[in-house]
């Protein structure tokens, strides 16, 4: 098994459509490639795939270990970006010792650890026990397919999760979480012809992962827009045309536009609000989110250059609603509520205000996704943020709740694989839990004798458009993952 086998496996899953609850296309892929290799492979109700290489030669008394990754991704773009999904090969580039998809997420998450699996099953050469290569459903929507492996799916007792984002660093657990979406339901009115009307736009954010960033300070542009519009109404009234921001719960917004009319003789008031904003938030993010930008743009007007409207808004959000959700966006917490007490730098407790969604129906959807390495601490993160909206005369619901994965700290297969890294690289690898949700939990609940580990290369940027593969840990890790299924006995 080399590095660039790897890779180039990698770059032809690029090539696959896999978002999140569409997976067909990528589980056709996998099972081609198992019959093109003559490997055992089986497929349950929920698409997950479970690929089987028989021990080596001499190592049938060796455990079965299980490589574990999840086949669909996080499908973001950049905005005016034309790319779909549903068919288009995500485009990368290597610069500077990374592999990066500039204008969409690159996939790598979990694409490498797919790639990784799939280059130990086709190593001819590797020594090893049996091998049960398990590729699970829509992790990133809610790990629905590890919520749905039936309990006979996998047999090993030793589970390697190929999920993790950071070389040199080995996971022993993970924070659990739920999904909060809030609805307000709206009226509307006739928009006032002669308001002026203007276009807010938040853009040039970061974003990221809304577990592993979510202590960087990264601008959430959703809050961004929130505070300027509820700045704005405490100096005037206003009409709420349109308002957007944030796709992913598991994705901090990098995006946000609202188009909002006044009074002409606000105007000045309007943008003086507008141009504190703006420097506040350079001022705010200058070192952790430098390229956010606000933008004001004069909408229902005629364009010189075309003679055409640009965008004459005919219905406003009744005054109420846009107000309520104006004051809830603003109100809603946003970012880390607390550290762990007994790992140093572990965020313990967080929430992401992901997005704002006009949907059909005269209705208004508000994502959010909270994380805690407690139970109790994520159902009153989620039960702050359901009282929040509540108050507002939002409908909330919970959804896609999910376990955390408590370290168990006499595990082999932790030893094993710590004693490796030492070995290989000569220093000790860090041994953590991760804010960031796994599956691992999930499978303790239906596989309580499963002892378990997570490591994978370096990523950044992850569920981002920008998101990056480092090349140099990608042989690391190879080296290391090839090191652990060596010496498990």
């Amino acid at each position: 098994m080399t590095t660039e086998n790897i890779l180039s496996i990698f770059k032809e899953i690029m090539k696959v459509p896999r978002e999140s609850g569409h997976e067909e296309q990528i589980i056709a892929w996998l099972q081609k490639r198992a019959a093109a290799h003559n490997l055992e492979c089986k497929t349950d109700q929920a698409g997950n795939v479970l690929i089987i290489r028989e021990a080596s030669k001499g190592c049938e008394n060796s455990p079965t270990i299980i490589l574990q990754s999840h086949s669909d991704m996080v499908c973001e773009k950049n905005a005016g970006v034309e790319h779909d999904f549903s068919k288009d090969p995500i485009v990368a580039v290597e610069e500077n010792g990374w592999l990066i998809a500039k204008e969409t997420t690159l996939g790598a998450d979990c694409g490498i650890g797919m790639a990784a699996q799939l280059a130990v099953l086709e190593d001819d050469t590797l020594q090893h026990g049996r091998i049960e290569a398990l590729f699970t459903t829509s992790e990133e929507t809610g790990l629905t397919g590890a919520k749905s492996l039936e309990k006979d799916f996998i047999s090993g007792k030793i589970l390697i999760n190929l999920d993790s984002e950071d070389e040199g660093e080995l996971f022993i657990g993970c924070a659990g979480g739920v999904d909060t979406t809030a609805v307000f339901k709206y009226g509307t009115v006739e928009a006032t012809k002669e308001y002026v009307k203007v276009l807010f736009r938040v853009y040039g954010a970061e974003g990221g992962h809304s577990g592993d960033d979510i202590d960087k300070n990264r601008a959430n542009a959703v809050k961004i827009l929130a505070r300027l519009l509820y700045q704005i109404m405490d100096k005037c009234s206003i009409e709420l045309y349109e308002i957007d921001g944030g796709n992913k719960k598991n994705a901090i917004a990098r995006e946000a536009y609202a188009a909002i009319g006044f009074d002409r003789k606000d105007m000045g008031r309007v943008m003086k609000v507008y141009r504190e904003n703006v420097a506040a938030t350079k001022a705010e993010f200058a070192l952790s989110d430098k390229n956010v930008e606000i933008s004001a743009e004069r909408i229902g007007i005629e364009d010189v250059d075309s003679g055409k409207m640009l965008y004459e808004p005919v219905k406003a959000i009744d005054g109420n609603t846009a107000a309520l959700l104006v004051y809830a966006l603003n109100a809603a917490p946003h970012g880390v509520l607390a550290m762990s007490n007994q790992i140093k730098g572990l965020v313990e407790t967080s929430t992401n205000l992901a997005s704002v969604k006009m949907m059909p129906g005269k209705k208004i959807a508000v994502g959010t996704s909270q994380r805690s390495s407690l139970a109790s601490s994520c159902n009153y993160a989620a039960q702050q943020v359901e009282a929040c909206f509540a108050l507002a005369g939002a409908t909330v619901r919970h959804l896609n709740e999910y376990p955390g994965w408590q370290p168990k700290m006499d595990s082999h297969v932790v030893d094993v694989t710590r004693k490796a890294y030492k070995k290989l690289f000569g220093k000790e690898p860090v041994v953590r839990a991760i804010h960031a949700g796994l599956e691992c939990g999930l499978f303790l609940d239906k596989y309580p004798d499963l002892d378990m580990i997570s490591f994978g290369p370096t990523l950044r940027k992850v569920h981002a458009p920008g998101e990056r593969l480092e090349l140099a840990s990608l042989d690391k890790f190879r080296m290391l993952l090839e090191q652990v299924i060596t010496d498990l006995k």
